[in-house]
């Protein structure tokens, strides 16, 4: 299917893949960045934010769609950029079409995703909607964080609970997740179900690779993205201390003063000009 599709800047391209739920737009943190140096190509991917869908669809229908919006590009090569689903679905871009990457960046995510999260309980549901909700009509209060988002589901969500994290929450995620479709929770769930270790296929990922991760991520473990870490040969790992799975929302500057560190060191290796 044609997706919807946001596109910024000029130079070497970086496909940007969000995570579930989210689109396009929830990538913003990166793109408004990168895109100042780089041509960055952020879609919403089959399902989720504008890119509607109405049948039953299944994850690898995802790269199917992403291979066809980089021919309609005419791109033959670019960066890969994935957060969370994101970043398992550029694990899979790269091992299925290796000759058309050069660089992979994996933001909360692994070839092997554990999850430690504790039960859902329906005190932490209410409040997290209640959270959410106030969290909309005034992004960032204090009192509401303190109040509500501390006793939610936003806690195993946001590490340091900052007003900014609940800023971006509210311009973002409420409609990521209003746009989620039905179906895309479901090739998910499917997913989930099937399980998902793609960690014996790793050793022959050789193009440059940054694997970021939040210490107190319960979605998907800082231990299992370290893990992949490891299975890639020519990769950089970093786990920021006292944040979750949202935490470029968290600390947004470090993480992309690490990506330009990583960027600006790795350029040489994987044969593309910052500046082409």
């Amino acid at each position: 299917m044609d997706l919807h599709v946001t596109i910024q800047g000029q130079g070497y391209p970086i496909l940007c893949l969000h995570g579930h739920p989210g689109s396009g737009h929830s990538l913003s943190v990166f793109t408004d960045h990168l895109s100042q140096r780089f041509l960055t190509i952020s879609p919403d991917l089959r399902g989720y934010g504008k890119s509607r869908y109405q049948n039953q669809f299944e994850m690898l229908d995802h790269l199917t769609d992403l291979i066809n919006l980089l021919d309609n590009q005419k791109i033959e090569k670019c960066l890969l950029l994935g957060w969370s689903l994101g970043g398992i679905l550029a694990l899979e871009l790269v091992l299925r079409y290796p000759k058309r990457f050069t660089g992979l960046i994996l933001i909360a995510s692994a070839a092997r995703p554990w999850s430690n999260h504790p039960r859902v309980t329906s005190q932490a549901l209410i409040y997290a909607g209640i959270a959410g909700v106030l969290n909309y009509f005034n992004p960032g209060w204090q009192w509401n964080i303190e109040t509500f988002g501390k006793r939610s589901l936003f806690r195993y969500l946001i590490g340091q609970q900052t007003s900014l994290a609940y800023q971006y929450l509210a311009k973002y995620g409420v409609k990521a997740y209003l746009k989620t479709s039905k179906q895309a929770n479901k090739a998910l769930s499917n997913a989930l179900k099937s399980g998902y270790n793609r960690l014996d296929d790793l050793p022959q990922i050789e193009i440059p690779c940054l694997v970021l991760a939040g210490s107190e991520d319960r979605h998907i473990t800082a231990i299992s993205s370290q893990e992949t870490a490891k299975k890639i040969s020519n990769s950089h790992y970093i786990c920021y201390p006292d944040t979750a799975h949202l935490f470029p929302w968290e600390i947004p500057q470090q993480v992309l003063t690490d990506i330009d560190s990583w960027l600006a060191k790795n350029c040489t290796i994987s044969h593309f000009s910052l500046n082409s």
